[in-house]
């Protein structure tokens, strides 16, 4: 075994073991769905970048330097615009709800704004979807075992599924959150000492812009493909339920403000990390498939050292996001759907047992997708689009309604869902905007005014 391969061995390793050791504290659902409402800013700012530093945002958004250049910076820089939203708007109102009211999971606040019916159709929308983003985790997981171990993506994707799934079922938030600080901290430090040297490798960085924009590749602003990652991103940002149920445990409103702010900064400026190493590779290794270029760059045109670094972070990015999917498999389907809807009267014990067996079947379906899913960026771009359609409408109008608009809400969730599922097996033509996420936003949003209108139009005539 190389290098590469044996310090993501004993990394991996110690990532089980250290969620192991946490997990004997959590014996409660308070303590496996929000931490006991006990996370400090540091540990809300590490949970929450952890969680959006994943396969897409390092695999996936390199890919996209690869192919496109320095406008892949949008991928991560959209996610970095929700996450301000989310940080200084809609998560301290959020979290002001979820502790005077005790919500546990996005699916409380939902029934407790809408009934019982909208946290039904979320809850099983969102469940399904979420299997396409843990896919694209294990995806970027496998092609990093495949580059170091020369492992096949099947093997590669029951390796880190199988990891992150033990860690996770077994502590929940609380094991999540101390597993991603120590994650957190090998990812940037790999990346501080690893992209100064990947860009002097190709002659510097005035070398790699010159380069860039002789290929078409250097702008920043790429029209309609950069218009479309705001579109699909930001909404999904502050509206994605495992984000919020992260807000949830934080200990105090200035905690998820802190922590996810800091969280929004360090994504502006780790934007351009992936466009700048796809941007690289594109030089040193003109001919390979897009999202196989970060971890040939890392595994070959770094010293041995600062490369075996890296790819144990890109690989620890690549877990703690997947646990970060984990937490909304198992929260939704235990709280939302078991607890509430077949054994309401079920013990405490009982629903965490569900919820950690919920775990244990969302990381084996989300293996069995991985395995037929042909790319990272497509895994993550439909559960995505589908959160905007789902969430972004009901989260709004739950945070700043004063009227009961449950079935505005109905028609929205339904008709947005169904616009991205229609869209999504049509197919979309390259460069288009009309994407799955911008019809599902477009269609949700629309049909919430036009049933808006009509009730205020049919109120007005009584």
């Amino acid at each position: 075994m190389t290098l590469h391969g044996i310090l993501i061995v004993i990394y991996a390793a110690g990532l089980l073991a250290l969620g192991l050791f946490v997990s004997r504290r959590v014996t409660s659902t308070k303590a496996f769905f929000v931490a006991g409402r006990r996370l400090t800013p540091l540990l809300v700012f590490s949970t929450v970048l952890a969680a959006n530093i994943g396969a897409g945002s390092t695999v996936g958004a390199t890919g996209i330097g690869y192919r496109d250049g320095l406008s892949a910076w949008w991928w991560n820089g959209s996610a970095a615009i929700g996450s301000l939203l989310l940080a200084f708007w809609i998560g301290p109102r959020v979290w002001k709800q979820a502790t005077a009211q005790g919500f546990l999971t996005t699916g409380d606040l939902l029934e407790h704004h809408f009934g019982r019916s909208v946290r039904a159709a979320v809850s099983s929308l969102i469940w399904v979807a979420s299997l396409s983003i843990l896919a694209g985790q294990l995806i970027g997981i496998a092609w990093i075992l495949n580059v170091v171990m020369g492992l096949p993506k099947w093997a590669g994707c029951l390796i880190g599924g199988g990891l992150m799934t033990t860690y996770f079922a077994a502590g929940g938030l609380l094991g999540s959150v101390w597993v991603n600080l120590v994650q957190l901290v090998v990812l940037l430090g790999g990346f501080v000492v690893a992209v100064p040297y990947a860009i002097g490798h190709v002659g510097g960085l005035d070398t790699l812009l010159t380069a860039a924009d002789a290929s078409g590749r250097g702008q920043f602003w790429n029209g309609t493909s950069s218009l479309a990652f705001i579109v699909l991103l930001v909404p999904s940002f502050f509206s994605s339920p495992g984000l919020l149920q992260k807000a949830f445990g934080a200990q105090d409103a200035r905690a998820v403000r802190l922590g996810i702010g800091a969280n929004a900064i360090v994504l502006l400026v780790f934007a351009f990390v992936p466009a700048l190493l796809g941007m690289a590779a594109r030089m040193l290794h003109p001919s390979l498939s897009p999202e196989l270029a970060l971890p040939t760059l890392l595994a070959h045109d770094l010293p041995a050292g600062f490369g075996s670094i890296l790819l144990a972070a890109v690989f620890s990015a690549e877990v703690s996001t997947a646990d970060a999917v984990l937490f909304m498999l198992s929260t939704s389907l235990s709280q939302d759907l078991y607890r509430r809807f077949v054994r309401p009267n079920a013990s405490d014990a009982q629903v965490l047992g569900v919820a950690r067996v919920s775990a244990v079947a969302g990381g084996a379906l989300g293996i069995l997708m991985a395995l037929v899913m042909p790319s990272i960026v497509g895994a993550l771009s439909f559960f995505y689009a589908m959160i905007g359609a789902t969430l972004f409408v009901p989260v709004l109008v739950a945070l700043h309604a004063r009227t009961d608009r449950r079935m505005e809400v109905t028609y929205s969730i339904a008709a947005g869902a169904s616009a991205v599922i229609v869209r999504f097996f049509n197919g979309t033509p390259t460069g288009s905007l009309f994407t799955p996420a911008t019809t599902g936003l477009v269609v949700a949003v629309g049909v919430f005014g036009f049933a808006t209108a009509l009730r205020w139009g049919l109120a007005t005539r009584e």
